[in-house]
């Protein structure tokens, strides 16, 4: 009789262990994808706020243009500061989103580690059960 009981002790803390161990990579995987689909948006995004500076510095230089006043001097010097500021809040976006994907990959490191510290108590737990029907 005792041996079915250790048996189905040992099989059932088996199956939590497992069960334990896959939720924790299966939450890692879940991470990574979302730090890859936010990496993508991120992009996309910075494709978008690229194309239209383009558009408005365009639209720009044709209105000065037109007016007959050039691109050159002060105007040009104004351009020039205006898109080395736009480059630093650039590079601070690009900053903010490879922490934001850095820390979901971190995310999924510690679910997948606590996973595999959930199978291991729950094997623990299981053994002393064991120890304790057989003792």
């Amino acid at each position: 009789m005792s041996f079915y009981v250790v048996a189905a002790v040992v099989a059932s803390t088996a199956v939590q262990a497992y069960g334990q161990r896959e939720a924790g990579k299966a939450q890692e995987e879940a991470a990574e994808r979302e730090a890859e689909l936010q990496k993508m948006e991120a992009q996309t995004e910075e494709l978008k706020r690229r194309q239209e500076l383009n558009r408005r510095l365009a639209a720009q230089n044709v209105a000065l243009a037109a007016e007959g006043i050039g691109t050159e001097g002060s105007f040009a010097s104004i351009a020039l500061k205006s898109a080395e500021q736009i480059g630093t809040s650039e590079q601070v976006i690009g900053l903010s989103e490879g922490l934001r994907q850095r820390q979901l990959r971190q995310q999924g490191k510690t679910a997948a580690s606590m996973g595999k510290i959930s199978a291991a108590t729950t094997l623990l737990g299981g053994g002393t059960e064991v120890a304790k029907i057989l003792g």
